[in-house]
């Protein structure tokens, strides 16, 4: 049964998103979703005269596959979807599985050979980089369970946070931006012996309202690779590659993170020695999506959060690029508002936001009330 509300999910993909042109092609990548959204999308790419093409995934397939995964294998694989990529001029991702945690039994280093192999080379490269491309979720009964919610309400949820007025936001956002990339010293203080020093002098700042991920709400610059100093203790969980990780500490010395806590102990630590560029960090970002505030262990969702940021270990983007690199990107979150813990964002010296909040008064556009009013 097909929702209304999908239908205008799918036009502001197509609109908004992905701003697709006719006779343009965009690549629909549908994990566990074989409908619903799918048919919505495909429906608004014809009305726009532009070519969808649409490829069926399953993430327990995917388990099968890499469970005794070669590199001869692999790096079919990644030839086939890398010439697909290469095709289409835009791509969504849309991902709806059951089970987050389908690939958590994977080998590591089967999982390390499919990063290297096929993620890294076909999304990490190429399509971030070369495609306009958008990535969400699609709601279902697990994602209701994790957010501890009925399908009803996360559903409910969901379109809204996913179809606000983005276009709003931009202009919120366009003075962070402005502050961001003339700033040089960043200083994050918080619970848990919290307090990480770093530069982001010279590097872009870039805005995100839309285009690339629903739901989004976040601005994002990176650090100079080797200017972080410090402590940075998360307080979200984190769902990556199928594990579930939690508790994590993190020492940073000259950009590098030389000392790590947290659970499972050995997938993080497969998961910092993956390889050199995955222990620097390639990517810091302020979230504010006034409609999510609190986390449900779904990043595109968590980090968001109005009152987080994140800083995220491995690959920088292009865009906004220290020069690290790595088949890892791993955003992880600290929310800062006082029913986390509380904490403290400072720019050159100057504290630009407390306990979640912005407190100079050209960033307080982005506060929750200044954004649903």
């Amino acid at each position: 049964m097909r929702d209304p509300r999908a239908a205008r999910l799918a036009r502001l993909i197509v609109r908004h998103s992905t701003q697709l042109q006719p006779g343009e092609v965009v690549l629909i990548e549908a994990f566990d979703v074989a409908d619903g959204l799918v048919l919505d999308l495909i429906d608004a790419v014809q009305d726009a005269e532009a070519i969808p093409v649409v490829s069926l995934r399953s993430n327990a397939v995917i388990r099968s596959q890499l469970q005794r995964a070669t590199e001869a294998q692999l790096k079919v694989q990644a030839t086939l979807e890398r010439h697909q990529m290469e095709q289409v001029q835009a791509y969504i991702g849309l991902r709806g599985a059951s089970n987050a945690t389908e690939l958590s039994d994977v080998p590591g280093d089967r999982m390390s050979l499919y990063m290297e192999h096929v993620v890294k080379p076909v999304h990490l490269d190429y399509r971030v980089n070369h495609t306009r491309w958008v990535v969400l979720r699609y709601p279902n009964g697990a994602m209701a369970q994790m957010a501890n919610m009925s399908t009803e309400q996360f559903e409910d949820f969901y379109f809204r946070v996913c179809t606000l007025d983005y276009g709003r936001m931009a202009d919120a956002m366009e003075p962070l931006k402005q502050r961001m990339e003339k700033t040089d010293r960043v200083r994050i203080k918080g619970p848990g012996g919290t307090d990480l020093r770093f530069s982001i002098r010279g590097i872009p700042a870039v805005k995100c309202e839309g285009r690339r991920n629903l739901p989004d709400g976040e601005c994002y610059t990176a650090p100079v690779r080797d200017s972080v100093e410090g402590v940075i203790a998360y307080n979200t969980p984190s769902l990556y590659l199928g594990t579930s990780f939690e508790n994590l500490r993190f020492t940073f010395e000259g950009g590098r993170i030389v000392a790590a806590e947290g659970s499972p102990a050995d997938r993080l630590r497969e998961v910092l020695d993956t390889d050199e560029g995955a222990r620097f960090v390639g990517e810091f970002s302020l979230g504010f999506n006034p409609h999510i505030t609190r986390p449900i262990k779904d990043t595109l969702f968590d980090e968001k959060i109005a009152g987080s940021l994140h800083f995220t270990p491995g690959q920088a983007y292009a865009i906004a690029d220290n020069g690290n690199r790595s088949r890892v990107h791993w955003d992880l979150v600290l929310i800062q508002t006082p029913e986390y813990g509380g904490g403290e964002v400072w720019f050159d010296d100057e504290p630009i936001r407390r306990d979640g909040r912005f407190i100079v008064p050209e960033l307080e556009g982005l506060n929750p009330e200044r954004l649903m009013s």
